[in-house]
């Protein structure tokens, strides 16, 4: 048997995968809920994931695997427009004509910045095509050196430190250009008459979890199963300790996916990961009435937040009852931060009076609930040198054979955590096992 740690999108991948090729596989999830960040809450219509997510055009695994799961009826591709708020306006910033009238970069600003998003280097005045073909060639540049060098200060200042601001807060000084460049990479071709088409699942990425538990079966899926030991015998995984509602169950396995954050990986095995990861709390937040009409509107202006995404300018509302749902996201660094430490009454205070500062009309007697989700570990911070630092998906050198890895540490995890790196962890790790049979 092979046992997989964790229930999240990575592990029921790895298992779906593996029971492809005749293996017999259990997966244990620590809670009562399979999904890990992509679980949902109830609305008055569709349920609506705890933090928000959508589809890039460049995320094809994820697409191919709801092809095989007999969702492709249900994957849209509407246009998610995006906005800045600046010096109090909304800014539009999908149209060509759009970016051109935004008045905090000049025209040149705005050519520079156009070139860094097309990839090419137009430094010298001769352009360069392959300058940014290599990440690794970055991973050691600091990103505000990188943008200053690449483009312009303007497009540093009033572009791009309001974004890191938003994003790394206390670490954005620590970030390293090649994240920049893969995140440039990774978004799917826009539409220059509309913007960019982003993916999501009619009915919601639950769906897909739906689907998944079920083409995994049920019986296979242990939740509120805590691995608390893998045992080892001449250099190679042979068992896994499980703690069921209080009673341990010893299970021999052959192999062993970790599809889990990297601290329960050193918790069961030793290995040390270096990467730090930031938290998020984000609150869904439904009103009888639109706040915009943009789906992604980052904030360049003081606020306690760093976008506002509003899920039913991209969704329409219709699927959720007549309801309209925004999210309130906050990156944290450290437990430490105010906001962290706010109970969930004074968090929807200060969003409320937030968005109350940024859009004097809005009414807060339009809201009709308030549901806010907190996890230290949503994202990786991409610091100098991250590439290092990945964990492998075989551990057989640093750990011992049959030790695998497909948590947000690994390689499928950049430039950006997503659903569809999950998944291709959970493939990689699947294939690696099938590959040693």
């Amino acid at each position: 048997m092979i046992g997989i740690v964790g229930g999240g999108i990575a592990g029921l991948a790895a298992a779906r995968r593996l029971q492809a090729h005749g293996e017999d596989v259990r997966v244990f999830e620590a809670s009562d809920a399979l999904g890990g960040l992509a679980a949902t809450y109830e609305t008055a219509g569709d349920p609506i994931e705890k933090y928000y997510h959508h589809l890039s055009a460049s995320e094809e695994t994820i697409v191919d695997l709801i092809d095989d799961l007999g969702l492709s009826d249900d994957l849209d591709w509407p246009i998610g427009k995006n906005a800045y708020y600046m010096d109090g306006t909304v800014h539009p910033l999908d149209k060509p004509w759009e970016i051109l009238a935004y008045p905090h970069l000049s025209l040149y600003d705005t050519f520079r910045l156009a070139m860094l998003t097309l990839e090419v280097d137009v430094r010298g005045g001769i352009p360069s095509f392959d300058t940014y073909e290599n990440l690794e060639d970055f991973e050691d540049v600091p990103i505000k050196e990188f943008l200053l060098e690449y483009t312009t200060r303007g497009v540093y200042e009033n572009f791009f430190e309001p974004l890191l601001n938003a994003k790394f807060g206390s670490r954005k000084e620590d970030v390293s250009a090649a994240w920049l460049l893969g995140r440039v990479k990774f978004r799917g071709e826009r539409d220059l008459l509309r913007g960019e088409p982003l993916g999501y699942l009619d009915g919601g990425f639950g769906q897909l979890l739906d689907r998944l538990v079920a083409d995994v079966g049920r019986e296979n899926i242990t939740t509120n199963a805590r691995v608390t030991n893998v045992g080892f015998a001449d250099g190679a995984a042979t068992s896994l300790s499980v703690d069921v509602e209080g009673e341990t169950e010893t299970h021999d396995v052959d192999d062993v996916v970790v599809a889990a954050m990297p601290n329960v990986l050193e918790a069961l095995t030793g290995y040390e990961c270096d990467i730090e990861f930031q938290g998020t709390v984000c609150s869904v937040i439904s009103m009888d009435e639109s706040l915009t009409d943009t789906y992604w509107l980052n904030i360049g202006d003081d606020a306690p937040f760093g976008a506002l995404i509003e899920h039913t300018n991209f969704i329409p509302q219709s699927n959720y009852g007549g309801e309209h749902l925004l999210y309130v996201p906050k990156y944290i660094q450290s437990p430490e931060e105010a906001v962290w430490q706010m109970d969930d009454d004074e968090v929807e205070e200060l969003w409320l009076s937030g968005i109350e500062d940024l859009f004097p009309a809005f009414d807060r007697e339009s809201v009709n609930w308030i549901r806010t989700a907190r996890n230290p570990r949503t994202a990786p911070v991409y610091e100098r040198g991250y590439l290092d630092m990945v964990v492998p998906y075989d551990l057989s050198d640093e750990v011992a054979d049959g030790v695998y890895y497909a948590g947000m540490a690994s390689r499928a995890q950049y430039p950006e955590r997503s659903l569809n790196g999950g998944i291709v962890a959970g493939y990689e790790c699947a294939d690696l096992i099938v590959e040693t049979q």
